[in-house]
């Protein structure tokens, strides 16, 4: 399945990338839990900071297929469990970002702090695991999981195929332990929570961690990364609102390459079997093959497309 997915969707592998500033903080906290606000604060501090949403809205595409199988790698490959990744893997993905929140984060945990064990930490947590169990059903599974328009985009577009890959065929289904992403947060969301921050807790060190939620603001945090305190308010961000803007931003980016590719496959479709009717005597000789190409577009152009390409 894997190799025809490369052949179909397949980009040229990324280009390494030789790091020239260190990895500084990493941010462990799951999704719904300040993340675009924690990011937003650590640029504020000076921090060139990596965001899960900077994946998503990566425009070179074989980024997003190094990280779907760097997913692959962790929860569908070898038989013995047994998985490597380094840091030089991460660093195809994130360059020079001195500050990590949420996807990588939460996607590879114990890997980051072993390719980064220099990094302090932040637990990034909310302290009602109800609105946080609330927010990402909302946000994850009603808002993207069980949208049949993400779905279908999957199969017209090669960078959505491995976004849709990389995060509910494989990401979020095997961090939340599920046969499917709504299956896994709906029945496990909130044992996975307390499981993975107990985690990052046991891994690193009490003078390397924070654990840290927005109500907390500037003090706590300025004061675990050694920088003044800044004099603008902490900022707020991402609500679900903002999220399901963010999302609908993704989709319109993707949209019109998907109903090109969309369009071409059912035009050359359409071709192929009127030809094949023509050949068969099912289509009258006396028909044009102009004619017949002509009507079938203007049909498909009606159906599929309607006025969002005119």
């Amino acid at each position: 399945m894997y190799a025809l997915q490369r052949l179909l969707y397949g980009f040229p592998e990324p280009t390494p990338h030789r790091r020239s500033k260190p990895v500084e903080v990493l941010c462990l906290g799951l999704p719904r839990t300040g993340t675009e606000s924690l990011s937003v604060a650590l640029r504020a501090l000076g921090l060139q900071t990596y965001h899960g949403w900077d994946l998503v809205f990566e425009p070179d595409g074989s980024k997003l297929q190094h990280c779907n199988e760097l997913v692959r790698r962790k929860y569908n490959g070898a038989r013995d469990g047994e998985v490597e990744i380094s840091s030089a893997d991460f660093d195809i993905l994130i360059g020079d970002s001195q500050a990590v929140v949420d996807s990588l984060c939460i996607l590879f945990a114990p890997q980051l702090l072993a390719a980064y064990p220099d990094a302090k930490v932040i637990l990034n947590v909310r302290p009602d695991i109800d609105a946080w169990y609330r927010s990402i059903d909302k946000t994850i599974v009603q808002g993207v999981d069980q949208s049949w328009t993400m779905w279908a985009m999957q199969w017209f577009s090669a960078e959505f195929h491995w976004l849709y890959s990389l995060y509910l065929r494989h990401g979020y289904p095997g961090i939340f332990h599920g046969a499917n992403t709504t299956d896994g947060i709906q029945k496990n969301a909130k044992w996975v929570y307390r499981d993975h921050c107990n985690m990052v807790r046991g891994m690193v060190s009490e003078d390397n961690l924070l654990e840290w939620s927005v109500e907390d603001g500037w003090e706590p945090l300025c004061k675990f990364l050694n920088k003044p305190v800044p004099e603008e308010p902490f900022p707020r961000t991402n609500s679900p609102g903002d999220y399901a803007e963010r999302a609908d931003e993704l989709v319109k980016t993707r949209i019109v390459q998907c109903l090109r590719n969309l369009t071409l496959t059912v035009v050359t479709l359409g071709v192929t079997t009127a030809a094949v009717m023509w050949y068969q005597g099912r289509i009258p000789w006396a028909t044009k093959p102009g004619d017949v190409l002509w009507r079938l577009t203007e049909r498909i152009q009606s159906k599929w497309i309607g006025p969002t390409l005119s």
